[in-house]
């Protein structure tokens, strides 16, 4: 596991020596924040720095980097090295600025902080877009929990039950001040993540497991061959899958929150408007990506582990193993990945290797992270939709006027959902590009800002040039949008081309001839 090692101390090392070149770059000061400034008792509310954390750890985390770092993990262990870089250099910046930037901005939701710099026919076309985004992570984070929860208790209470439960919570935490619900249960949540991450660490150093390393990328046929079954089946399913969904661009879709994710900086102003000082916004934004990527890394690991290692027959028990195996040699017979899904992995490795405290810390990752994404989804659709109105929210009426119809649209996506066979793939395939798509306008919005204000700019240049690429390719090349073959590189090629240009055109234009800042004002 020299690979993972030395990505957890990469991580680590990039906190403390990037992370430093990032905050010199905005120069946080003690000028009296938002959450002061504009203390309103609902959004605007003054929190401990733990807390802080906790919250935007477990806004930012909920199932991403754990489903999403083993379904990355199966491209091999490039994993790592997407997980390492995205998160140091992409994530942890478009995270840490947002926030930022939100903080100098009074609190300003990202819609808002993109008209100011891009315009405000992006801002209105983002408006669009950001909220539905938004309504589609509360629609999916009701149902796939909901599913969860009456798979472990449906004897006692039926499906249809803990959706309107998950939902109904969901309007409380949307409504309520955010220190009555959010502010309380959240801590708790993001510390048995935590310690569910730390457990299976010193279950991976306990075992030490020859993995694939990230040299052996091109010459994974030992831990292929290693998963044939003696009819020359495909066992793991990889080369198949591989085939369907290249490495470049969909690795950059699969594992989004542990690496970057425009989602993010939907919930970055959240807690923006409960610092206490811009100075505390380094270890709470640019620190809590870092540590969404040391959760990803551990669990990209433990999936490397499941599959390529075959150490699904140490926690799969023996009636299931050889379910699985005899339906493998059916002609229609699933391989590993397609049998045993994320939640799977989820929870028989931590029953497995934790015992029944483990059993119960997977409940909590794969329930609880899905739904405290959920409510805060539709909180910062809540606060994104006031601000674009000038509705103040400090009166209950006028939190209603924005929630009830943003619910009741909510409702609608969740009941095509529930009565559409394919409703939360589609719904799911959408959310993943959309995610990443934002993250594109949010960092051209970064580097916008920063070269108006004569400042590094190419911090967030080079992360917007990737992911636009990213996000183009996607479309052009993935078999769930054009599905074009053998463009990949001319389509990457004519967007970084195009994006430069571009950016160079404007720079010469509004730039280059300006010798003021507005940033530090």
């Amino acid at each position: 596991m020299i690979t993972f090692i030395v990505s957890l101390v990469c991580l680590v090392l990039g906190y403390v020596i990037y992370g430093g070149v990032v905050e010199r770059v905005m120069r946080p000061d003690g000028r009296e924040t938002p959450a002061v400034r504009l203390a309103d008792g609902v959004d605007y509310v003054a929190l401990p720095t733990w807390k802080v954390f906790m919250i935007q750890f477990l806004n930012i985390a909920g199932t991403g980097p754990i489903f999403g770092a083993i379904m990355g993990m199966w491209f091999g262990p490039a994993a790592y090295l997407w997980i390492v870089l995205g998160c140091i250099f992409a994530g942890a910046v478009h995270d840490f600025m947002s926030g930022m930037l939100s903080m100098r901005l009074d609190g300003a939701s990202l819609p808002t902080m993109i008209g100011q710099y891009l315009g405000k026919g992006t801002r209105n076309v983002m408006l669009v877009f950001t909220v539905v985004l938004l309504m589609m992570v509360g629609a999916v984070f009701v149902y796939s929990p909901a599913l969860i929860l009456y798979s472990l208790w449906g004897k006692w209470v039926g499906l249809l039950a803990w959706i309107v439960i998950i939902f109904l919570y969901y309007v409380l935490a949307t409504m309520m001040p955010i220190d009555k619900i959010i502010g309380r249960i959240y801590p708790l949540f993001a510390i048995a993540l935590i310690v569910m991450a730390v457990g299976l660490l010193v279950g991976l150093l306990v075992k030490m497991p020859a993995l694939p390393e990230l040299w052996d990328m091109g010459k994974m046929e030992p831990w292929l061959t290693a998963q044939t079954t003696e009819s020359g089946k495909d066992l793991l399913g990889v080369t198949a899958y591989l085939q369907k969904n290249p490495l470049f661009p969909c690795l950059f879709i699969t594992i989004a929150c542990g690496a970057i994710s425009g989602f993010h900086a939907t919930q970055s102003p959240l807690m923006a408007r409960c610092l206490k000082s811009e100075r505390l916004a380094r270890p709470v934004f640019y620190g809590a990506m870092i540590t969404e990527g040391l959760v990803a890394l551990i669990w990209a690991t433990v999936s490397s582990y499941f599959f390529y290692y075959g150490g699904w027959q140490e926690v799969v028990p023996a009636e299931r193993v050889a379910e699985f195996m005899a339906q493998v040699e059916l002609a229609d017979g699933k391989t590993l990945i397609q049998y045993f899904s994320a939640p799977d992995v989820v929870k028989l490795v931590c029953s497995g290797w934790l015992g029944v405290a483990g059993g119960t810390l997977a409940i909590l990752g794969v329930v609880a992270a899905p739904i405290t994404s959920g409510d805060t989804a539709f909180r910062s659709a809540r606060l994104i939709i006031a601000e674009w109105l000038h509705l103040d929210q400090q009166k209950i009426r006028s939190r209603l006027v924005v929630a009830v119809p943003l619910f009741v649209c909510s409702l609608v996506l969740l009941v095509w959902q529930i009565n559409n066979p394919d409703g939360f793939n589609v719904l799911w395939q959408y959310f993943g590009w959309s995610n990443q798509a934002l993250s594109v306008f949010t960092l051209w919005m970064l580097t916008v800002c920063l070269a108006e204000n004569h400042k590094a700019y190419v911090i967030t240049l080079v992360p917007a040039v990737l992911m636009t690429v990213v996000a183009v390719t996607f479309l052009v090349v993935s078999p769930q949008a054009l599905g074009l073959k053998g463009v990949t590189g001319v389509t990457a090629a004519i967007v970084v081309v195009v994006s430069l240009v571009w950016f160079a055109l404007w720079y010469r234009n509004h730039v280059s001839n300006d010798p003021k800042g507005k940033l530090t004002k």
